[in-house]
């Protein structure tokens, strides 16, 4: 059975592109380096700034995070997640992307963002993730990587519907993405217990590439990208510093946890 190293990527990115491009091309090569063929860079990799700037910007940053993606999957030879950057969506909106690149450098499956962040936290901070970004239409994709598995896309906030992870489970993904910048006031609690949950109730990898730290004004993320196996181990935790989890997955290991465990096959969706 197909066995591979993966990696997903924290980062603290902020407003300037370049910067962020660098700092994640230093973890991408990082990463390839130790071996790893399938990659994850967190949502908003390219670009972390106020909602204005990216209104304005959100043109030309689709276009250079695509370019992006598309060089570093070809120069080091990975199959590349970005996972998540404004996409020009009408007057005042953007969608947020997530876009999964091959090797030779072709989109292999694209998924904006369906569940949006609309949450009055008890720290004060408020987010209203509606107000600039059109929800995704589309059911999220699953893919197969050749030569190496089968993958579902998600993004964030989408952790808390595990519906839409069942979906994914049943169309067939042996590994679920879940690319975040999660806030630390709700990832201390919530972001590694939904991410094992997750993987356990579809016997499936996660990989979930993180945003951490301060990105200016209140803005503050957990960090903790995490590769998690089936049976809810996590294999690799990035801690709280700009870095990567890194972890064998091993679909024979999935295979055999399904054997085991055959919840999937208990399923009585008739009643429900």
């Amino acid at each position: 059975m197909t066995s591979f190293l993966a990696a997903a990527i924290q980062l603290n990115s902020g407003a300037d592109l370049e910067a962020n491009f660098a700092a994640a091309e230093e973890q991408i090569e990082l990463a390839t380096r130790r071996g790893s063929e399938l990659v994850g860079l967190p949502e908003n990799f390219s670009f972390m700034g106020d909602d204005a700037q990216r209104l304005e910007l959100a043109a030309s940053i689709a276009e250079q995070s695509q370019r992006f993606l598309v060089t570093m999957a070809r120069r080091y030879q990975v199959t590349l997640l970005g996972g998540g950057y404004p996409v020009p969506a009408g007057p005042g909106l953007t969608s947020n992307r997530a876009e999964l690149v091959g090797k030779d450098g072709q989109t292999l499956a694209r998924y904006d963002k369906i569940h949006l962040f609309d949450v009055d936290l008890p720290d004060g901070n408020t987010y209203r993730e509606s107000a600039t970004v059109q929800p995704g239409q589309a059911l999220p994709p699953v893919v197969d990587v050749p030569g190496l598995c089968r993958v579902g896309l998600s993004i964030c906030y989408d952790v808390r519907f595990p519906e839409l992870y069942r979906y994914l489970a049943g169309s067939g993904a042996d590994l679920l993405f879940i690319p975040a910048a999660f806030t630390a006031f709700t990832g201390k609690d919530h972001w590694q217990v939904l991410l094992q949950a997750r993987a356990i109730e579809n016997t499936a990898y996660v990989l979930a590439p993180a945003q951490t730290g301060s990105h200016g004004g209140r803005r503050q993320t957990h960090g903790h990208a995490l590769v998690i196996d089936p049976w809810g181990t996590v294999l690799s935790d990035a801690g709280t510093s700009v870095g990567q989890a890194v972890a064998p997955v091993d679909v024979g290991h999935r295979q055999r946890i399904q054997a085991q465990m055959p919840s999937l096959q208990h399923r009585r969706p008739a009643l429900f």
